[in-house]
């Protein structure tokens, strides 16, 4: 008689357990690419996977318990897509700020809906929970922390490392991709009318923060 190891067992478990998770989440986000996002419908869910609807309670509490796993998952991509696109530029911060620029809009329009729980109030009643916002403060310490470089490098002026700095940042760039995604979300990641004007916004942005002349 072969004797299983339990930790490794129960590693096993684990696993089937997080890759079920992982279909759910990937079936919701299909459901509400077709139905929109607010109309998200746990048995359809179910219908689609070949289970019975209760069964989906074994990995999620709700359906609001869903978005949140939607959201916590979209924001750590987008944040991990950036970490990755910028990491050939770690001497030249403006130069991260464009390609991160760059992939955000990329990224934004090739994933619609985790999107939409990102950026708009598109759920009446969700708000991300504490665990899920993390990734939200980890992407705005990193720009923070960009910015800071930029600051450092003569690239900036310290006045771009303000709480007003990045509030405009993020309201310019959340606007492009609001607007790419109302009048055209079916253009391919990186087109689009409002999309190509990302780094146009970018340059305004830097414009408005380029380091004062001395006299």
């Amino acid at each position: 008689m072969v004797m299983i190891d339990p930790a490794l067992q129960s590693d096993r478990r684990g696993r089937r357990r997080q890759d079920t998770i992982e279909e759910v989440l990937d079936v919701a986000v299909e459901v509400m690419a077709e139905q929109g996002v607010a109309a998200l419908s746990l048995a359809e869910v179910a219908r689609r996977m070949g289970i019975r609807p209760p069964s989906l309670y074994q990995y999620f509490e709700s359906k609001l318990a869903v978005y949140d796993a939607v959201f916590e998952r979209g924001t750590r991509q987008l944040q991990d897509t950036i970490e990755t696109a910028v990491a050939g530029h770690p001497d030249d911060p403006v130069a991260m700020l464009r390609r991160g620029n760059a992939v955000v809009i990329r990224w934004c329009q090739a994933n619609p809906v985790p999107t939409q729980l990102m950026f708009w109030r598109t759920v009446p009643g969700f708000e991300p929970s504490e665990r899920a916002f993390e990734a939200s403060v980890r992407q705005m310490r990193f720009l923070h922390d960009v910015l800071t470089a930029a600051v450092a490098a003569g690239q900036l002026d310290p006045t771009v490392t303000s709480e007003e700095a990045s509030a405009l940042y993020t309201s310019l760039i959340s606007g492009v991709i609001t607007q790419q995604l109302a009048n055209q979300p079916d253009a391919p990641p990186g087109e689009g009318r409002f999309a190509r004007l990302a780094p146009t916004v970018l340059e305004m942005f830097l414009t408005r923060y380029a380091p004062k002349e001395t006299t």
